[in-house]
């Protein structure tokens, strides 16, 4: 299957202009394929509209145009509906009301009341408006919010820029309709998008540079594979290095999920209270005792050459001789390391070595400086990709969405997950699974983007069982057995369906 671009507004024109002049297909047949796809998931999302029928508010452009052919599939399907909104002014949005009105549909007037409907679609404004909704525009959104039936978006809600993420409101919408890939702005306001979902209205195949969003098809393509003969040293040795006195924690959590995300072999360097906690919860962890700088002892050259992938970081501290350690670990064998936590803050100089980064936005700030950081809040695909540049590394940018930049190959965006990961521990266990994904001969930015996922998913599911608001990393781990097995039998949805994000958990 094609990759699922994330796109901005102007990515988004550029490829409908590419469909239209160099591919010729037409814009009335791309508005055709719009709105029935948006039809096809309305019935699927809201049964009830068979009996109960939809509201359709179309605006003057072609989002509007998108929402006259909804409501002409749906007519010709037997589904009540009505049309309410503005005059049309493109020509592909004036031909197709007029073809509506032929086939039927039902027009309402300005003044005229709503009826009662199952579902009412937002279909005023489209992925190139910016800025809050104005005039007739706003009264119509403000007229939908107080309707009070479930909207379905199309494209996004009214009020929602899909380039910067920016909401204005009025609308939230219970479902998104979005066509050939997500927009930023779908990543960055989930709360106003609602269920997120990408149909395929035959637009040719995306720009390769631009990013690509990571789908459980994509993880379950990349996962390494386990065979019948393969013993412990094959499954990859992953080295976890931290746990200094007081941050016990940080390091056992690494190591947890290193083993869970399928390293045959993990080895703990951290200091001896860590190693006893480990010995006494975690028993197949190998341990090495370390005082953590500022030189390494023996053992620890040891663990570190052993490796095929380092997990630096977890509850390493940041005290003086922290960084002559950190220093004197990276000049060992360039084995891939991913560097978290602490280990940013003292990391200095480019990567002589493959290395992941795995910032949030206060690191990422400490790391790369103010002004690449304060670039992120508005644009975090370029930052993270200036950034990645910068160190010559992969740098995997935490937050919503959660972006992997590297020196080649597009930005990967990973939006699973839910505010459940907005606890302590759960960038451990992110660093503990990149580095399983590493020891296996993962490329980095796709171990980086699989380890994302892979702990955004099991978010998901963990929180469908004890709430986003209970879920800790315990939870997160104990939900990953279904996450395999879910990698496993990825089968493709039913077309016109190319992806759907479901609207986060928050209770």
């Amino acid at each position: 299957m094609n990759s699922i671009p994330v796109l901005s507004a102007t990515e988004a024109a550029a490829w409908d202009s590419v469909a239209r002049t160099q591919f010729r297909i037409p814009s009335r047949v791309l508005m055709e394929a719009a709105g029935r796809a948006t039809a096809q998931v309305l019935l699927t999302e809201f049964p009830e509209i068979v009996t109960q029928g939809a509201l359709v508010v179309a605006g003057a452009g072609n989002n509007g145009g998108d929402g006259w052919v909804i409501a002409r599939a749906l007519h010709a399907s037997g589904v009540p509906v009505w049309v309410a909104g503005l005059d049309p002014k493109t020509d592909d949005a004036i031909d197709n009301r007029a073809l509506a009105r032929v086939d039927g549909v039902r027009e309402l007037g300005r003044e005229e009341p709503w009826p009662v409907a199952a579902v009412v679609v937002d279909a005023l404004l489209g992925t190139g408006a910016a800025g809050a909704a104005r005039g007739e525009v706003l009264a119509l959104a403000q007229r939908i919010v107080a309707y009070g039936a479930p909207a379905v978006a199309v494209d996004g809600p009214t009020g929602l820029d899909l380039s910067s993420g920016e909401a204005h409101g009025p609308v939230r919408a219970r479902v998104s309709v979005t066509f050939g890939g997500v927009r930023r702005g779908h990543l960055l306001a989930r709360e106003w998008c609602g269920r997120v979902v990408v149909v395929d209205i035959g637009l040719p195949p995306p720009d390769p540079v631009w990013p690509v969003l990571v789908t459980d098809t994509w993880a379950g393509a990349r996962l390494p594979r386990l065979t019948p003969t393969m013993h412990k040293g094959d499954r990859g040795r992953v080295t976890v290095v931290g746990g200094s006195a007081g941050m016990t924690g940080a390091a056992l959590h690494a190591a947890r999920a290193a083993l869970a995300a399928g390293a045959g072999l993990v080895k703990l360097v951290a200091g001896p209270d860590t190693l006893a906690a480990a010995r006494a919860s975690l028993p197949d962890v190998l341990t090495v005792e370390s005082t953590l700088g500022p030189e390494l002892e023996p053992a620890v050259a040891e663990a570190l050459d052993w490796a095929d992938a380092l997990v630096v970081g977890p509850g390493l501290g940041r005290e003086e001789p922290r960084g002559a350690f950190l220093q004197a670990l990276l000049a060992r064998r360039p084995v891939p390391t991913v560097l978290d936590a602490d280990a940013l803050t003292l990391f200095q100089g480019e990567a002589a070595r493959p290395i992941v980064f795995t910032p949030h936005l206060g690191e990422f700030r400490a790391l790369f400086g103010d002004q690449l950081a304060d670039a992120a809040a508005n644009d975090r695909w370029a930052a993270a990709a200036k950034a990645a540049q910068k160190v010559r590394g992969t740098v995997l940018l935490k937050g919503v969405p959660t972006v992997i930049a590297d020196l080649r190959g597009p930005v990967h965006v990973v939006a699973s997950g839910n505010p459940g990961l907005a606890t302590g521990g759960s960038g451990d266990l992110l660093a503990g699974f990149i580095g399983a994904f590493l020891a296996r001969g993962g490329a980095p930015p796709e171990a980086a983007a699989l380890g994302a996922h892979v702990l955004g998913r099991a978010a998901e599911h963990g929180a469908r069982q004890w709430t986003a608001r209970s879920l800790r990393p315990a939870d997160v781990l104990a939900a990953l057995p279904d996450i395999w097995r879910a990698f496993a039998d990825t089968r493709p949805r039913t077309p016109p369906v190319m992806a759907l994000l479901e609207s986060p958990e928050t209770e």
